[in-house]
This record gives structure tokens, C-alpha cells and sequence, in this order.
């Protein structure tokens, strides 16, 4: 993250003695990426961060990937994968992915096991209801609306909170999730072009400390998972200071750039990560050209599967394609998309659109997974060819 946080007690000194109130000393934990290259914290355990008494390989939720064949437009509906609920870490059901990214989505509504993933980072967007991220680093809250990166190997539990369950679409990388290199100074301050700053972005401000033996931790690591039983409870970091830590960001916080005539899609870039990007596409101004036609015009991006994550209003370009609330649109590399029939003649002289989505861009194909084919509308493909 690109600005620096202090919580709870720490010493005026990195790596001198902090001693406990019973005169031995706190654990001291850096934590950091690129090999001491990159962000790091520094955090002070009670107990030794490495003391574990077991380990044994833990069989997660299975999922295939096959290939988009044939290649066309997809349209899923994730509120079709609708159960009894799950946790969100284990319920998760998989809906596309490759060798940079996983998306998935889930209806949660209890809490997860405590989780560590070691593969990458992991940036939650929350649909609807609410969410409580313990960690290390202490307790974040999510609302709908907010989007939550968990840094890789942050331990962790996810809790839904308010009163119904909490929908979630999830990315996770194989790899690092953060602001767009172009929006940070070399010092890394969100420079004034940004869409957010500073000021926008949330993180832990007190320590979570929870008292337990033999807890058990979940990893997924590199070559599969396993379950961990750690001596004392992971929650045990009396203060932490550095640039790593769980953050969360809401959508309705983007400031979104306009123009006279329609602004391509990096406009609306809020995130990046290892081969794609994350966009919100929020209510905004649109085209103010006297001649402008707000709706995207048709375009094949030859580099990269473009997945749109549908989350409110009215998203004027997809209407009469059956894209509704919770829907995913993937538009591959290899196919050219744009507005509906008619969408771009509706358009003319509109002067704002109250559309929420976000879009995740990748630039190595999308598989298709199981649940994919459980939520999809088969007739999406076809839409183009029917009159506006």
C-alpha cells in the first residue's frame, strides 16, 4: 500500500528489544514482499509467529478449468448459484480463470476458517451486505460497495456481517494487487490525476488480540494446501507499523474522469495485478460533444478477455441482453463487442449514466469453470443479431 501506518505499541527503533510486561520480548515478524525489496510491516507477536504443532495436507473444494470453446460472449448469473450459504473462503464457487487470476463468487453467511493464502494477493468486491476481515493486522469492516485487498500470506478470517448474507465476487491473484503505477509519485503519493487518494483508502486502526492454543490455520500455498495447527492464536500482535496491510477502498469513492467525447476503458482503472487490471465503472457525466454518442463504440482488444461484474443501476449499453444485477459478462480476445442494437442511437443526448460495474481485464485467455456453466444464459451470444 503506498503510504505508511502505525498501530497499536511499538518501539521508537526497528529491531531493538520491546520487551512484555513480564520482562520477555515480543516476536518481532517482518513481513515482506519481493525479498526485502518492496512493502513491508514489522509486527510484535506475544508468542513466537513459527511455533507450530502440526501440519497435514488438506483436500480444498475441487474445480476444473476448460478452455472458451467455442470462443464466444458469455453472460453468467451469479445470483443463480444462490444455496444454503457457505463461508467465504470455502464457499467460493470458481468461475473463471488462468494461470495470473482466479474469479469466483459466493453467497456467504458464516464465518470462514482462518486462512493464509500464499499465492498471491486477494481483492474481494462486496456485492451486498457487510464484511469483517480479522487478520494480524486487526479488524476491517466492509459495506457493500467497498472493495477489500488482503496482502499475500496475510492470516485471516472473513466474517459477514448486518442482517442477510454477504455476496461477494472475488479475485485472486497469483501475485501483487495495487493502485496503477501511473496514479503514484516515485515515492509512492497518489498524485493528483488519481481517481482516489489517500484519503479514501481505510485500513486496521486498532490491534485484534484473541487468546487460544492449537488453533487451526488453512494455507494454500504453491504446490496445494495445508492445515497448520499454530501453538497460540495468530491474533496475537500487540502494534504493527510499515506499508502492508489489509486495505479497503469504496467504489463509490472513485472519482470518475470524463470528456467531450467517449473516454476509453483505462480511464476507469482502479487496480492492477500480474497480467490484468480492475476498473469501476460508476455513475457519472457523460459525453458532452454536441455530436457525442455515450455508449461505447465496438472494439475487439486483441490482448486481452475483457469480464464485466454488473452491481447496480442501469447499464445502458447491455439493454436487451438479459444483464441484470449480479450478471458477468466475459467477452473474449478474438470476438469484437460493443452496445446492444439500438443502444448507441438511445444514447444520443444523454447526459448521465447511473451504471455500477467493475471489470477485470486479462490479458491471458479466461477458462471457463463448473459453476460457470451452472449460472449461464446460453442464449447471450446471439443478442447482436436481433433488432434494437
Amino acid at each position: 500500500m503506498p503510504y505508511y501506518r502505525r498501530v497499536g505499541e511499538v518501539p521508537r527503533k526497528r529491531h531493538t528489544q520491546f520487551r512484555q510486561p513480564d520482562g520477555t520480548l515480543y516476536a518481532e515478524e517482518l513481513m515482506g514482499q519481493e525479498g526485502f525489496s518492496s512493502d513491508s510491516s514489522l509486527l510484535y507477536h506475544r508468542h513466537a509467529p513459527t511455533a507450530i504443532v502440526a501440519a497435514e495436507e488438506f483436500a480444498p473444494p475441487a474445480y476444473t478449468r476448460v478452455p472458451n470453446l467455442p470462443l464466444k460472449p458469455r453472460h453468467l448469473r451469479t445470483h443463480k448459484l444462490d444455496g444454503a450459504g457457505a463461508d467465504p473462503v470455502l464457499g467460493r464457487r470458481h468461475l473463471l480463470a488462468n494461470d495470473d487470476v482466479r474469479i469466483g463468487y459466493v453467497l456467504a453467511d458464516r464465518p470462514s476458517p482462518l486462512y493464509r493464502n500464499a499465492t498471491g494477493d486477494e481483492c474481494l468486491y462486496v456485492e451486498a451486505g457487510g464484511l469483517r476481515v480479522e487478520s494480524t493486522f486487526g479488524a476491517l469492516d466492509a459495506v457493500a460497495g467497498d472493495y477489500v485487498v488482503i496482502p499475500t500470506s496475510t492470516i485471516h478470517r472473513l466474517v459477514p456481517t448486518g442482517d442477510g448474507p454477504t455476496r461477494l465476487l472475488t479475485v485472486e491473484a497469483n501475485g501483487h494487487i495495487g493502485p496503477p503505477k501511473r496514479y503514484l509519485s516515485v515515492r509512492g503519493q497518489f498524485l493528483e490525476h488519481s481517481p482516489y487518494c489517500e484519503r479514501d483508502v481505510r485500513g486496521p486502526d486498532t490491534p485484534l488480540l484473541v487468546d487460544g492454543e492449537d488453533v487451526e490455520v488453512l494455507v494454500r500455498h504453491r504446490r496445494g494446501w495445508t492445515r497448520y495447527t499454530y501453538a497460540n492464536h495468530p491474533f496475537d500482535v500487540v502494534g504493527w507499523d510499515g506499508h502492508l496491510y489489509p486495505w479497503a477502498f469504496s467504489i463509490h469513492d472513485f472519482e470518475p474522469i470524463t470528456g467531450r467525447i467517449h473516454q476509453p476503458p483505462p480511464v476507469h482503472q482502479t487496480f492492477q495485478g500480474p497480467n490484468f487490471v480492475i476498473c469501476s465503472f460508476v455513475p457519472r457525466k457523460v459525453d458532452y460533444h454536441p455530436d457525442a454518442i455515450p455508449v461505447p463504440y465496438n472494439h475487439h482488444n486483441v490482448d486481452s478477455d475483457e469480464m464485466l461484474f454488473y452491481t447496480g443501476g442501469n447499464y445502458e449499453a447491455r439493454r436487451g441482453s438479459g444483464i441484470g444485477q449480479g450478471s458477468i459478462s466475459l467477452h473474449p480476445s478474438g470476438f469484437t463487442h460493443g452496445p446492444q442494437p439500438g443502444a448507441a442511437e438511445r444514447s444520443i443526448g444523454v447526459d448521465y449514466f447511473d451504471e455500477l460495474a467493475v471489470m477485470v481485464d486479462t490479458f491471458r485467455p479466461l477458462d471457463l469453470c463448473e459453476a460457470a456453466a451452472e449460472c449461464e444464459d446460453d442464449g447471450y451470444a446471439w443478442t447482436w443479431a436481433r433488432k434494437g
